[in-house]
């Protein structure tokens, strides 16, 4: 008989009941130190006061009225991420895949409005993950979460991350936009190279094409900076984000610039839930923290601390680790082929430690920004009794 919460999910048999900064102890009473947190979500970590009175105090007071009406935490939220940003103008809904879905809205209303309602497409890139609506598989592309949902939605082509051959070779007359993460997190921990970015931006420009960053698990800090896309020294035309941008509380937004931004009138898109009171007063809560003298330089150097000491595991145990890729707080541990991520992800539980897999085989890395350096080598210790594990079923074995 099929259980009552539909099973879409292949759940870890781990039930937690509370946690309090990176650590979160489960329903048996133990304590695990948390390098998933909620898949790089949980930006502030667990408990954390600020951001746990400025929800209860909003929620005491109204939670929902709808954008029927005003919403002023809502419109300080905004002004705020316009102030710290690239963007002119901001929308708010609930989810990464919402958020990207406005974005392709924005991007194809934007060339409809000037003229070119034939410029549609937009280039997307092999190992994305853009979320899970129709449109969003399409853009992913990933077969595997494609497989029997019908025809792929139109409008969507793949070209080879990384390759800037590839993406001018791509466009045609109805190419609207390059869409692409900064780094490809469910797709393998991949970090776009910096050089590669810039060329992006320039390619849109000398094709009059858009350029759209998937900025949901990579934003909010989680990069040492407030957007990854800041290390490249570019600025899109339109940007999604989520995840951490609310601190584990559901928040999506779609950031744009005001020649992207004003197409969008009233009545050309919308969301009951998006942008209200309450998961506005979670994102104020969360950039207060995030933007607070000197909190993106700790995020940084922790950052900084963790790569060097994931560097020294690998080293220490070349028949686990192939290599350490990504970028600020969004590492991965690429695996040898002998050892499957969901193995060591499942060996790093028994050790106490929470982690995530991701593509390419590897085991991702997404702590709370609020981590300390200790933390981050506690980290380290746990993933090297997890690797020992696989190493002592090989001598075993001989």
């Amino acid at each position: 008989m099929i259980p009552a919460l539909m099973p879409t999910y292949n759940r870890a048999d781990l039930a937690f009941e509370r946690g309090e900064g990176a650590r979160l102890w489960a329903s048996d009473g133990r304590r695990y130190l948390d390098f998933g947190a909620g898949i790089a979500t949980s930006s502030l970590g667990h408990g954390h006061p600020h951001l746990v009175q400025a929800i209860a105090e909003q929620a005491a007071r109204v939670m929902h009225v709808s954008n029927l009406y005003r919403v002023p935490q809502a419109e300080t939220l905004a002004a705020r991420h316009v102030a710290a940003s690239f963007a002119d103008s901001v929308f708010f809904c609930n989810s990464g895949a919402e958020a990207n879905e406005g974005m392709v809205k924005a991007v194809r209303k934007f060339h409809a409005e000037n003229g070119h309602p034939e410029r549609f497409r937009t280039i997307c890139f092999e190992g994305a993950f853009h979320g899970r609506t129709l449109a969003m598989i399409s853009a992913t592309g990933n077969p595997k979460y494609l497989a029997g949902f019908g025809p792929p939605v139109e409008g969507f082509d793949h070209v080879p991350f990384g390759n800037m051959n590839a993406v001018r070779a791509a466009i045609t007359k109805e190419t609207a936009a390059i869409m692409i993460e900064p780094v490809q997190g469910e797709g393998g921990v991949r970090p776009a190279d910096l050089q590669f970015l810039r060329d992006l931006r320039a390619t849109c420009d000398e094709f009059g094409l858009l350029l759209a960053l998937d900025e949901v698990q990579t934003g909010m800090g989680r990069s040492g900076r407030l957007w990854a896309h800041q290390w490249a020294g570019i600025e899109p035309d339109v940007m999604s984000s989520a995840k951490g941008i609310g601190g584990g509380f559901p928040l999506g937004a779609v950031f744009a610039k005001e020649h992207v931004a004003k197409h969008l009138k009233p009545g050309t898109h919308g969301t009951t839930y998006g942008g209200n009171p309450l998961a506005c007063a979670a994102g104020n809560a969360v950039l207060d923290v995030v933007l607070a003298p000197g909190f993106l330089d700790g995020v940084d150097r922790v950052a900084r601390h963790l790569w060097r000491g994931l560097l020294g595991l690998a080293d220490r145990h070349p028949a686990v680790i192939a290599g350490v890729q990504g970028a600020g707080l969004l590492l991965g541990l690429k695996l040898h082929e002998q050892v499957s991520n969901g193995a060591l992800q499942e060996a790093a539980v028994q050790e106490g430690l929470l982690t995530v897999a991701a593509g390419m085989n590897v085991l991702r890395l997404a702590p709370p920004l609020i981590i300390t350096e200790a933390d981050a080598d506690e980290a380290v210790e746990l993933l090297g009794r997890a690797c020992r594990r696989f190493e002592a079923v090989k001598v075993a074995a001989k």
